[in-house]
């Protein structure tokens, strides 16, 4: 689990990422989609074509983080190009993480009305 520190926000970059890219190329797609500073603190995380890879960067302050996941099932949830860039709560990346539906996760379990 990555620690996400209180006042984080979480940011999808829409479409598809080439997964080649670094920290530093990356870093200039946050600049150039994003019109953000990659050192800001925030969490930006890029999807590539195939829909089972993601990359997150992320700057803690001390030094710069790459992070990656590859669902061995499964594709991730990601919004559409059209949406430009999208904003997203610390728990709905967790969703997104475990390749559930962020956008509106469901219960498993409901409790039965006491009858």
């Amino acid at each position: 689990m990555i620690p996400v520190p209180s006042g984080v926000r979480v940011w999808l970059a829409t479409g598809h990422t080439d997964m080649r890219k670094g920290w530093a190329s990356l870093a200039l797609l946050v600049q150039e989609r994003f019109a953000q500073d990659p050192h800001s603190g925030h969490f930006f995380i890029f999807r590539g074509r195939r829909g089972d890879l993601v990359k997150i960067i992320w700057h803690d302050g001390q030094g710069s983080c790459l992070f990656m996941k590859r669902l061995e099932r499964g594709r991730f949830i990601w919004p559409t190009p059209a949406d430009g860039a999208v904003s997203i709560s610390a728990g709905q990346m967790g969703y997104l993480l475990e390749g559930i539906d962020w956008r509106n996760p469901q219960k498993t379990w409901r409790p039965e009305a006491a009858g």
